[in-house]
């Protein structure tokens, strides 16, 4: 099966993910070597703010640590769970061709096997009728035939398990269905949706956590006026102040960047 829109997406997503987790941790990374930058300048740097003394650097510093610690605590059930689910899913596409070919050849009524394939398609992101082209698409609109196409794609792991579950159900009050193949009989599809479903949760179940760490090291690393990254950036305007714009201290903290991440 092509991939799908909702797959790229949720591809990028988790690129974006990445990334965004390798940020934080540059960040402190940076406000690490910044903090030792203003406890090398001794006694000179003395500002007028209480947080971004030196004794209040040191702190937020461990804080934002233990914060970056926290989520790569829980990460790698994270992670785990949703490369079981991904595994566990890979087959299904395929599990579902098999299961409706069985079920053309069974002897069952069309209006069955219509039925059935409006669930297949959904299950597999597939569309009842090709989808038109940008040029058909304003062809019709110049006549006068403006078409509107609602998405086939529904490829969540959600949907794709409640549209199985209406399959096997549908299917067992078929009577004609009754395939010989072991892993395409009723009793094998309910275990195995089961399992599916068994291993969505388990990933619901893994982002709480790891959703919840998120929050807090955000609210220490972004939050406003107190957390980590306007600290460091009111730490680099003192020093800017203190030692000048083209000072070697100055320079020496310059390189060091600090971005916000929303994730």
């Amino acid at each position: 099966m092509a991939t799908s829109k909702s797959q790229i997406n949720e591809a990028t997503n988790e690129k974006m993910v990445s990334t965004s987790e390798a940020g934080h941790a540059k960040n402190v990374a940076n406000f690490e070597h910044l903090v030792s930058y203003c406890t090398g300048y001794g006694t000179t740097y003395n500002p007028g703010n209480d947080a971004i003394k030196v004794d209040a650097l040191t702190p937020l510093l461990t804080s934002a640590n233990s914060s970056i610690n926290a989520v790569n605590a829980v990460l790698p059930a994270h992670t785990n769970a949703i490369s079981a689910r991904d595994i566990a899913f890979k087959p299904l596409s395929k599990l579902i061709t098999r299961l409706i070919n069985a079920l053309k050849s069974s002897g069952a009524a069309q209006q069955y096997i219509g039925n059935a394939l409006s669930l297949v398609r959904k299950i597999q992101g597939r569309r009842a009728s090709r989808k038109f082209t940008e040029e058909e698409k304003k062809a019709l609109v110049a006549e006068g035939k403006e078409q509107y196409q609602i998405s086939a794609s529904q490829l969540s792991f959600d949907n794709r398990l409640d549209n199985f579950d209406k399959l096997i159900k549908l299917l067992a009050s078929i009577p004609e269905y009754a395939p010989n193949e072991a892993d395409l009989k009723v009793t094998a599809l309910t275990t195995l949706f089961t399992d599916l479903k068994a291993k969505n949760k388990a990933v619901i179940d893994a982002t709480t956590p790891l959703s919840n760490a998120r929050i807090a090291r955000n609210e220490i690393l972004y939050k406003e006026t107190t957390g980590l990254v306007d600290v460091a950036l009111a730490v680099k305007s003192y020093v800017k102040s203190l030692f000048g714009a083209n000072s070697s201290q100055f320079r020496q903290i310059s390189k060091l960047k600090f971005r916000r991440y929303k994730r």
